[in-house]
């Protein structure tokens, strides 16, 4: 039902016309099966009655050529009596022909023969013996008769000399010819009527399958919607790619051509294989099954790519696939998380320093002036080294933010977290690396910070770093429990975890993800600390670390 009314409201959308485009078609089909069934009839009538009167004027002069070659009739003109003699031949051979008449005469046209006896011996009407007669001619005429309008074969008959002696007329009346032939034609135009209806009929079911096939819409119907279709596909912001089964592409807008074509090889026609990241689409051309979620890395930008195959009557048609810009949400989500960093680092600040004020208050009511100087000057030093270290030995802030608010984090939890003062991260970061950096050392960090705290030892962390040769390597040890080799193989699948709690065993799933996109390895080794010691390396980028190199050199 809900169907239905939405099909009513599409049409309702649309000026109604005078002739639908099932009526159109149906009008169409008729209109030139029945010109074309008349004109074939037409032509083949014309056709039959040329053939016909032909073939019998052949038949007509043939049947001549024969009579006028009977011994018997030539020699009966040297008879006294020579119809006697003629008229029985030539009366026999026109009912074995079925010829109307067959007469023979002499030369000055007096008739030996004739199907009526009465006329015998009268002279021959027609007046077209005379190419017979005077040139020894035979031929095809028309002309009327005693009998009436005839076609005719004449043939000189020409005695043993060679001299031409009398003529002899075979003919069929017109009447007859004409008869015969309205006999054909009524017979095919009673076909050619059944066949307009047989043709009538056809045309309404094809009508109705097309009308089926569209939807039942009409062309002008159609043309709106694809105008609709192909405005509302490009003011879309996100890229959008179709193909066929065979995985060609069919369609692409504005947008994936502005974000997605990097390689010039997004053009419709071209196969998708052209395109550097096609793996999603062959995938669900080859599984028919939807793909949603998918991270793609297309340049320095992340899309998240949810890919759907089509399918029509139950067949594969091919595949459609969107790209949401991950990347534009990032640094909007970047932002937010900078405030949620501040707030935090203030929360922590806050707790802390209430601390160390309820420690100095102590020190002040107890009289104790100068310990309580010196404890101000440590805490401040502490404080100022660290952020000091940071900003000489990280030259990416984002990396340097959240390796200072892990040191609150920890500070504020309980656990001496220490970096090794030989760290140092002077190479830059493309937007793609820095976001896996931060993600990648706030999942291990937190990882970290369960794990010591699951222990009575001495919670500490130990973090390491260095850009030193064509890798960005990092080192995070903890004093955990460590990781059993029976786990070390499923630590990164999804959903495993050797925590309490729901919504767990994800964050190192994630950050193998991500490595697999930067092109970078996680390792796991026992700390010197006694628990776990994650090694991370990631590839350096090579044209951002020759834009480093020479900004040194300068």
């Amino acid at each position: 039902m809900k169907d239905s009314n939405k099909k009513f409201n599409l049409m309702n959308r649309f000026p109604s016309y005078p002739f639908s485009l099932l009526t159109k078609m149906i009008l169409l089909i008729c209109s030139l099966m029945i010109l074309m069934l008349i004109f074939l009839g037409v032509y083949s009538n014309s056709k039959y009655s040329e053939t016909l009167v032909e073939q019998i004027g052949i038949r007509a002069l043939n049947v001549a050529h024969s009579v006028s070659e009977i011994p018997e009739v030539k020699n009966a003109f040297y008879t006294d009596n020579p119809a006697e003699i003629i008229q029985p031949i030539a009366e026999a051979i026109r009912v074995r022909t079925d010829s109307e008449f067959i007469v023979v005469g002499n030369k000055n046209g007096e008739r030996y023969s004739h199907p009526l006896e009465d006329r015998i011996g009268q002279v021959m009407v027609g007046d077209d013996n005379e190419r017979a007669l005077l040139l020894g001619e035979s031929y095809i005429s028309e002309a009327t008769g005693s009998l009436g309008p005839s076609i005719r074969g004449k043939a000189p008959i020409f005695s043993n000399e060679g001299e031409i002696i009398g003529v002899v007329s075979v003919g069929f009346l017109i009447d007859d010819v004409e008869m015969t032939i309205g006999t054909y034609v009524t017979e095919v135009w009673y076909w050619i009527i059944i066949s307009i209806f047989i043709g009538i009929i056809g045309a309404i079911l094809i009508s109705l399958h097309v009308k089926k096939s569209i939807f039942g819409l009409e062309p002008d119907e159609i043309g709106h919607l694809y105008k609709e279709r192909e405005a509302i596909l490009q003011s879309i912001h996100e890229a959008i790619i179709a193909v066929d089964k065979e995985g060609y592409i069919t369609m692409n807008n504005h947008a994936a051509q502005q974000v997605l074509n990097v390689d010039g090889a997004l053009e419709t026609g071209k196969h998708i294989k052209d395109f550097s990241s096609h793996a999603h689409f062959m995938e669900v051309l080859k599984t028919g099954k939807s793909e949603f979620h998918q991270e793609l890395w297309v340049d320095e930008e992340q899309f998240i790519v949810n890919c759907v195959p089509i399918y029509y009557d139950d067949r594969l048609m091919g595949a459609v696939s969107t790209y949401r810009n991950r990347t534009e949400i990032h640094k909007l989500a970047e932002e937010l998380s900078k405030v949620k960093q501040y707030s935090e680092a203030l929360r922590v600040q806050t707790h802390e320093f209430s601390n160390k004020l309820n420690t100095i208050s102590g020190l002040l009511q107890l009289n104790q002036m100068q310990e309580a100087i010196d404890f101000i000057n440590k805490e401040s030093k502490k404080q100022q080294e660290w952020i000091h270290f940071l900003i000489h030995s990280v030259k990416d802030s984002y990396v340097s933010a959240v390796l200072l608010g892990k040191l609150n984090r920890s500070h504020e939890l309980g656990i001496q977290m220490n970096i090794n003062y030989n760290s140092e991260l002077k190479t830059p970061l493309s937007e793609k690396q820095r976001e896996g950096v931060v993600t990648i050392l706030g999942n291990l960090l937190e990882n970290a910070y369960d794990a010591v705290l699951e222990t009575k030892k001495d919670h500490k962390i130990s973090i390491f770093f260095t850009d030193i040769g064509n890798d960005i390597v990092f080192e995070i040890e903890d004093s955990g429990i460590g990781i059993s080799d029976e786990e070390v193989d499923k630590i990164f699948t999804k959903g495993y975890t050797t925590k309490k709690g729901s919504h767990r065993g994800i964050g190192l799933v994630l950050v193998q993800n991500i490595l697999n996109e930067l092109g970078g390895e996680l390792s796991l080794e026992t700390s010197e600390l006694g628990g776990a010691c994650f090694i991370l390396t990631i590839p350096k980028v090579k044209g951002l670390e020759g834009d480093h190199n020479e900004k040194q050199a300068i």
